[in-house]
């Protein structure tokens, strides 16, 4: 079955999932639950309601319907498996009825990338978006990247309504992160990043998936480790935004950082001086850092000490 992240999966009980990874078990799709069939929910779906599940209510959930389906995260079985949405499904669709998407998408079409390229996820995939629902728009590969700059570029264009985030925005998005940075810090890393943005009111953020040719080996599970801070040099930040975000570093010890925390994804470019702490884990051969080993991860984080030293924040 070939999906990969930020799908999602419709199953024979019309539970709803959001694909959480590029590799899988032979026996399931590693996913999370996002929407179940409820009739108080607020959602609708062909006529059936759904309400949605945050990441605490929706393993309480699994442990009592499906408790053979939970590890890490739910591993859907393929043979429960009804439908797959993918991103890219709605992308032509929404362009033309909403007039949201068709600002983002054609602003991303005059940088040359293909509709192919881009899509949808969160609750606009599945069709179970409300008033208050943000955009989650993605675009493959490297062509994340040109998006990126396109966006950047758009801001700053009076004609075109594509802003940039004021405030109370930011203010609102550090207090949903709760980062173990200061709030100028936290801002200072985002501001640079250029993924997030406005458009006709709503917020909106640019998601990096792998091209299906970036795909290639799954992330072995090592043996955790203690607590470490460390300063390195980041070497390679290809998939910076990816999730996890994966940063290739020099260290005496530390072979790479992993950060499974939205906050910390493109928190770095290659050729910068980096503080991380994290948890080590152990893979026989190399050791990793990794950063967000819990929902909300305390006293684990990563910040450019090139950057906050150029933005006088040190």
């Amino acid at each position: 079955m070939k999906v990969r992240l930020r799908d999602f999966l419709i199953t024979d009980e019309n539970f709803i999932f959001a694909v959480v990874d590029y590799f899988h078990p032979q026996h399931g799709i590693r996913s999370i639950l996002r929407y179940v069939p409820d009739k108080e929910g607020d959602r609708i779906r062909y006529d059936t309601r759904f309400r949605k599940c945050d990441f605490d209510v929706a393993f309480n959930f699994m442990h009592n319907v499906h408790p053979e389906w939970v590890d890490d995260v739910h591993i859907v079985p393929e043979n429960h498996i009804r439908e797959i949405l993918h991103p890219p499904d709605r992308i032509a669709e929404l362009a033309i009825s909403d007039k949201r998407i068709f600002h983002i998408v054609d602003v991303l079409k005059r940088a040359d990338i293909p509709l192919s390229m881009m899509g949808v996820t969160g609750s606009l995939l599945p069709g179970l978006q409300n008033d208050k629902s943000d955009i989650d728009f993605v675009v493959y590969g490297n062509a994340w990247f040109r998006a990126r700059d396109a966006i950047e570029k758009a801001k700053a264009d009076p004609d075109i309504p594509i802003k940039p985030l004021d405030e109370s925005m930011w203010q609102r998005i550090y207090a949903k992160r709760m980062p173990e940075l200061s709030y100028e810090e936290f801002v200072a890393h985002e501001l640079r990043k250029g993924n997030r943005g406005m458009v006709d009111g709503t917020y909106f953020d640019l998601l990096f998936v792998r091209n299906w040719d970036q795909i290639h080996n799954p992330l072995l599970r090592g043996k955790d480790g203690d607590v470490m801070q460390i300063e390195a040099l980041v070497t390679d930040a290809t998939f910076a935004f990816d999730n996890p975000a994966f940063y290739k570093i020099e260290h005496d010890e530390i072979d790479h950082i992993l950060s499974y925390t939205h906050t910390y994804s493109g928190q770095a470019t290659e050729g910068e001086i980096i503080q991380a702490r994290g948890i080590v884990e152990d893979l026989g051969d190399k050791k990793r850092l990794v950063i967000g080993t819990s929902r909300e991860p305390k006293g684990e984080w990563m910040r450019s000490l090139t950057l906050l030293e150029e933005k006088n924040l040190l």
